[in-house]
């Protein structure tokens, strides 16, 4: 019996000492995943962000067969707390708005008349439709112009009308976040945005002469520049500083006298060539200018200058022509490549007015972003959505939740022109001047490694999410959020980070 009893222990204590042996294991690897890379952390230490501020996720993509990847988690650090993710925000947007509406949806803008056409002048109003194009900006109203020139108009006797009826009012009042509302990153939604409702001056000095030149775009019919600027022996480094602009858009509508945008103030002359966005039109008025000149330079005429108006298309109304704007796949690419804010909002309600109709309101667009992540089994708790953009003190998501995302791109149809919007460090976009040093260590490699990261800014947060294709040919997704008041000094912690991941992240010795 005793020695029975004694077989019967044996078995038992190796079992025991097996499975305390895994679960000293598993505690390692775990403790492994939850440790901060040394420069990660050093940098934290160094910028006096503490390191329950930040919160990181990256795991290494596996494939296993086309369209199904797996992923093995490299390092978790506070990963599945909600934090505020900024522009990177915009990476569950635009997945979305691809996966659901294809990368060759296109807008379309519709152009009605209540009159007819007549010997080449178009006798009646012209009423525009928008359903939200992002990119209707001079050169695709360049094309439009040439449409409607088709159809046999060169004069145009009649007013301009504009139905916004595709979005809720609500949508296009214009709030901000940091009462900076003449700032072009606030512009808010509109179905018939044109240029992104934006002035953009060019300054600098002329080859000819010891004085500044400036012009600006777009073309608008009654704009005039009052140039008061004097040249000065300074640094370009803060040049916006001495420059005060004054545009009183009053004028137009109480005289019927053209604008002036008037510049005054100092201007380095070191500055080879800058540009000055403002947004400082309403826009009726934006648009009305804009759709003028851009008729006027296409060699079409007015019998009158039209003023334009807010109206609903009437139904008895004829459509002239249906103009489709660029396809979204290239409208994703300047939303995550150049952090476009408007853009992504409109995408949002795009989703909304596609899928359940107008008027599209944020919290529809919401809605079937929701309903889509259901169906992609991807379960978000603590999701905040307010405009899709990242721009909101509100907007929540995990780091953890980022990278399913991130992973799931990879398992869809859309995933390779997701992956291509995004900015490639050291070359384009919002990252083209990060790891500029990292990257020419791998100069001398046939296939070079790349990080293409989404990043995301607002005060007191620094974000990044993207993928990270290491000098092994591993692909990790990698996530990072920085939540403090020092978050503009975190940059550097970032950069860190994924020059870890470029390295092929845990050090062999760490991976044991």
């Amino acid at each position: 019996m005793q020695q029975f009893i004694r077989h019967l222990i044996s078995p038992v204590l190796l079992i025991l000492w097996a499975g305390f042996c895994l679960f000293a294991f598993t505690a390692k690897a775990e403790e492994v995943r939850r440790t901060l890379p040394q420069t990660v952390s050093s940098s934290l230490e160094r910028n006096q962000i503490p390191k329950d501020a930040i919160s990181i996720s990256a795991v290494e993509i596996e494939t296993a067969r086309p369209g199904k990847n797996t992923s093995k988690n490299i390092l978790d650090w506070r990963a599945a707390e909600s934090m505020n993710p900024a522009s990177t925000m915009k990476l569950l947007t635009t997945l979305v708005g691809l996966d659901i509406l294809g990368p060759q949806y296109r807008w379309r803008t519709n152009i009605y008349t209540d009159g007819s056409i007549r010997q080449g002048v178009l006798k009646g109003n012209l009423y525009l439709q928008g359903t939200g194009d992002p990119k209707l900006i001079p050169e695709e109203l360049a094309k439009l112009m040439k449409s409607i020139q088709a159809l046999g108009i060169q004069k145009i006797d009649g007013n301009l009308f504009f139905d916004r009826s595709a979005y809720a009012p609500s949508v296009m009042e214009h709030n901000t976040i940091d009462g900076e509302a003449l700032r072009a990153y606030n512009v808010p939604p509109d179905p018939l945005l044109y240029a992104f409702r934006t002035l953009s001056f060019q300054l600098g000095k002329s080859r000819s002469a010891d004085f500044i030149d400036i012009s600006y775009t777009p073309a608008l019919s009654q704009l005039k520049i009052d140039n008061q600027m004097q040249l000065v022996e300074q640094s370009c480094e803060n040049w916006k500083s001495n420059i005060r602009f004054n545009l009183d858009p009053e004028v137009v509508s109480k005289t019927n006298e053209p604008l002036v945008a008037q510049f005054s103030g100092a201007f380095p002359s070191t500055c080879k060539g800058v540009n000055y966005n403002v947004v400082a039109l309403d826009a009726n008025t934006f648009l009305t200018q804009g759709f003028t000149a851009a008729w006027e330079l296409s060699g079409g005429t007015w019998a009158k200058a039209p003023i334009g108006k807010n109206g609903v298309t009437p139904l008895a109304a004829r459509l002239l022509l249906q103009f489709e704007g660029l396809s979204l796949a290239d409208d994703v690419l300047d939303i995550n490549k150049y952090s476009n804010n408007v853009m992504a909002r409109q995408l949002l309600l795009t989703l909304a007015l596609e899928k359940i109709g107008k008027p599209a309101t944020t919290a529809n667009g919401e809605l079937v972003i929701r309903s889509w992540l259901k169906q992609n089994n991807l379960d978000f708790p603590g999701l905040v959505i307010e405009n899709g953009s990242g721009l909101s003190r509100n907007e929540a998501i995990s780091a953890e939740q980022m990278n399913q995302l991130l992973l799931t791109a990879r398992n869809l149809s859309v995933g390779d022109v997701f992956y291509n919007s995004l900015p490639i460090a050291g070359t384009d976009g919002t990252m083209r001047n990060r790891l500029m040093t990292q990257l020419r260590k791998f100069l001398h490699l046939k296939k070079k490694p790349e990080a293409r990261i989404k990043t995301g800014s607002l005060a007191d947060v620094r974000t990044i999410s993207g993928y990270v294709m290491s000098k092994s040919g591993k692909l990790y997704a990698v996530t990072s959020f920085i939540n403090h008041p020092n978050a503009w000094k975190g940059l550097e912690a970032h950069d860190q980070l994924l020059a870890w991941l470029l390295e092929d992240g845990p050090e062999p010795k760490h991976a044991r």
